[in-house]
């Protein structure tokens, strides 16, 4: 007793057939049973993808205000160092003119002085 009924090809083909067609009925209702929820994961996938994109923005944003921020306090500090070079520079020229006019002051004085004792020695010769 194989095979109670006479499976010849026609039966064969409609049993397939209908193997087939039940699996598309079975398939069209678990899409359309799944349609919201898929919906409702791709909103979600999408809102996630949005959140990224945002943070992505921020860090991007972050990033560029703490460059501008360096780049800032570097200018300022170059600043600040070539004005102390320059005033540094203008105290040593300053020095360095000072120093100049006390050897002028002291070389005139040392002339008037020698003038001085020229004149008093021609006066006692007189």
């Amino acid at each position: 007793m194989r095979h109670a009924r006479n499976n010849e090809l026609t039966d064969r083909r409609s049993a397939a057939a209908e193997a087939k067609a039940s699996l598309l009925t079975a398939y069209r209702a678990s899409k359309t049973v799944a349609e919201p929820s898929q919906a409702a994961r791709q909103a979600e996938r999408m809102s996630l993808a949005e959140a990224r994109e945002a943070r992505r923005a921020e860090r991007e944003r972050l990033k560029y205000e703490e460059r501008t921020r360096v780049e800032t306090l570097a200018a300022q500090e170059k600043a600040a160092i070539e004005a102390a070079a320059v005033a540094e520079i203008e105290a040593r020229q300053s020095a360095e003119n000072a120093r100049i006019s006390r050897v002028v002051e002291d070389e005139a004085a040392r002339k008037t002085e020698r003038d001085r004792r020229y004149a008093a020695r021609k006066a006692r010769q007189v």
